[in-house]
C-alpha cells in the first residue's frame, strides 16, 4: 500500500506574471516558494496550489479553463467583493443550490474558481 504524505494542485500560466499576481491577490497571500518567471507556490488548509509557467520545450500544452478550483468561504459576499479584479472577467451571479450558495470567478487564463458557502457555515 501506498501511503501519500500529501497533494499538490498546480495550474498552468499563459502569462505567469499576472497569473501568480492574481492569485496572490484572491488568496490575500504572497506565494511560497516563489521562482520569477517559474513558480509560485500557496498554501492553504488542505491544499496547495502552485502557478508555473510550461516550458517552451515542454509536450504540456496548458488550455484555457483546463480547471475547476472550489474555494469555501464563510461569507460569499465579502469573498466575492475582494476576489473580482478588473482586467478578469466579472464575477458570477450567486447560485444557490441544495449544498450552499456558490458564485464564479475565473483566473486570467480562463479556470473556473468556485467560491462557495455551505448551508451550515457559520459566517465570521
Amino acid at each position: 500500500m501506498i501511503n501519500y504524505s500529501a497533494g499538490l494542485v498546480t495550474i498552468a500560466a499563459h502569462d505567469f506574471d499576472r497569473s501568480w499576481t492574481f492569485y496572490a491577490h484572491l488568496l490575500a497571500q504572497q506565494p511560497q516558494p516563489f521562482t520569477p518567471k517559474v513558480y509560485a507556490g500557496f498554501h492553504l488548509p488542505g491544499i496547495c496550489l502552485g502557478i508555473f509557467c510550461p516550458k517552451e520545450n515542454s509536450s504540456f500544452i496548458p488550455g484555457r479553463g483546463a480547471i475547476s478550483l472550489c474555494l469555501e468561504v464563510s461569507d460569499l459576499e465579502s469573498a466575492i467583493d475582494h476576489a473580482y479584479q478588473p482586467n478578469c472577467q466579472p464575477p458570477s451571479e450567486i447560485i444557490t443550490a441544495s449544498h450552499g450558495r456558490e458564485a464564479y470567478i475565473y483566473d486570467p487564463d480562463g479556470n473556473r474558481i468556485i467560491l462557495h458557502q455551505g448551508e451550515n457555515t457559520p459566517k465570521h
